[in-house]
């Protein structure tokens, strides 16, 4: 695929790989982008053509390990991932790009820390909290680069989290609608996404 020159002098994203990709979500592309900056990878899994196209829908999903990979039921990253890749999959064009940033930024380490916290009581914010880190260490402006070098003019973002709308309208992304995703809660989560809600305001 055709992709776009930063808008920097010095780029700090650089596209470095693509291949077709069938998945049980519908045949999409997967591309690698190196990022110089923090010296990580980040992937996307790209449907159709995206050159110059408007209201793209587009999620950005942040990495987790015990949700993405181990199916775990304490989160519903894994629920929203899936949906986002079907929603794409079902639609002419569309993004998904998976960040290297597990647990809302802290890393995996610090993640099961926090995780250790809940087990005695604490909420997803106060366990952020008790570790030294704010409840959201995460940015978007390498996404919001990637997106730019793909071609896409604007955004409809799938997300319930209202940070993620305005991280990217912040790094100069058009976000021109908001699909929100919408998954069913389990015994183990269903405090984690009342957390969410009401002390992160998550659109639940």
């Amino acid at each position: 695929m055709q992709l776009h020159e930063s808008r920097t002098s010095e780029p700090s994203v650089r596209f470095v790989a693509e291949a077709r990709l069938p998945s049980r979500y519908g045949d999409f592309r997967v591309l690698a982008f190196e990022c110089a900056a923090d010296g990580l990878d980040y992937g996307v899994m790209a449907r159709g053509d995206l050159e110059g196209a408007e209201n793209v829908p587009v999620r950005l999903h942040s990495e987790c390990f015990t949700g993405d990979v181990m199916g775990s039921l304490k989160c519903d990253c894994r629920d929203q991932l899936e949906a986002a890749l079907s929603y794409v999959g079902q639609h002419e064009r569309g993004a998904v790009l998976y960040l290297p940033q597990e647990g809302r930024g802290i890393g995996l380490a610090n993640k099961i820390r926090a995780y250790a916290l809940q087990d005695r009581g604490l909420d997803t914010v106060e366990a952020n909290l008790a570790l030294g880190f704010p409840d959201d260490l995460r940015r978007y402006d390498t996404a919001a680069e990637i997106i730019r070098l793909l071609g896409i003019r604007s955004v409809a973002l799938l997300t319930n989290n209202p940070s993620k709308l305005a991280g990217l309208a912040r790094a100069g992304i058009p976000v021109q609608s908001h699909i929100p995703l919408r998954t069913a809660p389990n015994p183990h989560n269903a405090f984690y996404l009342d957390t969410k809600r009401d002390k992160s305001g998550h659109r639940l």
